[in-house]
């Protein structure tokens, strides 16, 4: 009954951001120009969230972690401890009860990811991986780094934009204006849903929107932040309250957003090419981007950088495994000691 709620809650929360580009606004609060507010970031969100760009012969940043889970602990509060979404954790964490891991129990972190392809510059939003990859642009003499955060993504109905877009505008404590969809649904069971919602712990938004040049589609944040790591949204980009709020002050008006569908990642580190795999979107099951010949070319790429011998049964296991941790398809291979830490 608890999970049955908990997703209830999550699905009527999808802010149905489709509406929101003449009706959302910032309450005497919207931000101009690049202006960008010193102290704003949240130390917490960053220091699980940031790590140092590698050079451009290396792909993989992070490290898998291995914890044990406290008694009041549950599979998602742990993820949100570490920034790790509910089917990223779950997917790591097969057999493990999401509400009751148990005291003790071993509990997989996923926290290791190999980077998008294309440029290393703006922000890098992949779909099947439900996680935002941010490069900002270093002050002077600052080394650069890579930020990435679990969001949650469009359902299939409500497909998130795929594309390159720009960041527009930033507005804070945005009021919701619930379609009427949304509002015939609470009405039919037996609930009134107001034709606006002002800031605040019932607005589903949460405190801050990055508005994008696709009319009605914004990255904000939630006032569930449970449904992180899920397809729960009307097609909008939702990050845990406490991540939007260390980006959004932080982001460039003009900032590049280029939204992918890459369910199959390869990159090399320390010599051997890694592949991390997710679940093909339901959408785009059957097509020739959720095919094993899709990994291959995903592989093929990486070798034009470097030669490699791969191991095509290994790549075959990690595709059909899909369960987003970065696996080698290197020949002769192994397990190293530091590719998994303990915490």
């Amino acid at each position: 009954m608890k999970r049955r709620r908990f997703l209830a809650q999550t699905m009527t929360a999808a802010a149905a951001c489709l509406l929101l580009p003449s009706l959302l606004r910032a309450d005497d609060a919207e931000l101009e120009g690049d202006e960008l507010a010193d102290g704003a970031a949240a130390p917490e969100a960053l220091k699980r969230s940031v790590f140092p760009l590698p050079p451009k012969d290396v792909d993989v940043i992070g490290e898998i972690q291995i914890i044990q889970a406290r008694p009041e602990d549950t599979l998602l509060d742990i993820g949100r401890r570490y920034g790790v979404g509910f089917e990223a954790m779950r997917m790591a964490n097969p057999g493990v009860d999401i509400w009751m891991p148990g005291e003790d129990t071993e509990i997989v972190i996923p926290t290791r990811f190999i980077l998008p392809p294309g440029p290393r510059r703006g922000l890098v939003v992949n779909l099947p991986e439900m996680r935002i990859y941010f490069y900002p642009e270093p002050k002077p003499g600052q080394p650069r780094v890579v930020e990435t955060y679990a969001v949650s993504i469009g359902r299939m109905d409500w497909n998130t934009p795929i594309g390159t877009h720009r960041v527009t505008n930033r507005i804070e404590n945005p009021a919701w204006f619930p379609p009427e969809s949304v509002r015939a649904r609470h009405a039919a069971e037996g609930r009134t849903l107001p034709r606006r919602i002002d800031p605040g712990p019932d607005n589903p938004l949460g405190q801050y929107a990055i508005g994008l040049n696709v009319p009605g589609y914004f990255i904000h944040g939630t006032n569930r932040p449970y449904g992180i790591g899920m397809r729960a949204t009307h097609g909008c980009i939702r990050m845990y309250p406490e991540d939007i709020e260390s980006l959004v002050y932080r982001l460039p008006i003009g900032t590049e957003v280029r939204i992918i569908n890459q369910p199959y990642k390869a990159g090399w580190f320390a010599g051997e090419l890694l592949v991390q795999a997710y679940p093909v979107l339901d959408e785009h099951q059957g097509q020739e981007v959720g095919t094993y010949a899709s990994a291959v070319r995903a592989v093929a790429a990486r070798l034009e950088d470097r030669p490699g011998r791969i191991d095509y049964e290994r790549l075959k296991a990690v595709v059909n495994t899909a369960d987003g941790l970065p696996r080698s398809v290197s020949r002769q291979s192994e397990i190293r000691p530091e590719m998994v830490s303990s915490g």
